[in-house]
């Protein structure tokens, strides 16, 4: 009996949802397959048959993570129309949807060790960074940042987050850290300004 596209989309979503609680509260390494299929009440064939193996499973996962994250950058940003203030509270969705519980260890501590650097960085590219790239390069098209390489503040800015919300994960008063954080990006960046 075939299945309806229906059908499909829900156990894919259902296995996602499930596999993202497993990784978030076990880590990849410590996550069993089996405990995820059971929990969505599924096989271990629909995994090897949706996502092809639990690394695959992972990716997906963390697709969706960045998606999430990438919305929420973008979501905070447009509560001003200056470009400036877009800036900041983009940087600042960043960071603090990064260090969420449900993110940190799936976006930042495994995704890079278990698809590797590279796949990773590529992913990082796609998503976040890319919206960052954009918001740069529209800002210096309106006189911001006119004698700076947007790629190369695109990329220290974007490796200055992704570190510092590793930092915060860290630390015993996430809000605090954040605010220092901030008040460190915000003069980093307006050194840049023209």
């Amino acid at each position: 009996m075939k299945r309806s596209k229906e059908e499909t989309y829900e156990t894919i979503i259902k296995l996602k949802e499930v596999a993202r609680k497993h990784f978030t509260e076990h880590g990849y390494a410590a996550t069993v397959l089996d405990e995820i299929v059971k929990e969505a009440s599924l096989t271990r064939g629909a995994v090897y048959h949706h996502f092809g193996s639990k690394k695959g499973l992972f990716l997906a996962v963390l697709e969706s993570v960045q998606r999430e994250v990438a919305d929420k950058v973008e979501s905070e940003a447009a509560q001003s129309e200056n470009l400036w203030d877009q800036l900041i509270l983009g940087c600042l969705a960043f960071v603090n949807a990064a260090v969420e519980e449900k993110n940190k260890r799936i976006m930042l501590i495994d995704g890079p060790a278990v698809l590797g650097w590279e796949t990773w960085r590529s992913m990082d590219e796609q998503g976040s960074m890319r919206l960052l790239h954009e918001q740069l390069q529209l800002m210096q098209q309106q006189g911001y940042f006119e004698s700076v390489s947007i790629e190369a503040l695109t990329h220290i800015l974007s490796g200055a987050l992704n570190e510092s919300a590793l930092w915060i994960a860290q630390m015993p008063n996430v809000e605090e850290s954040v605010e220092e954080t901030f008040k460190i990006i915000s003069l980093l960046l307006d050194r840049f300004k023209s």
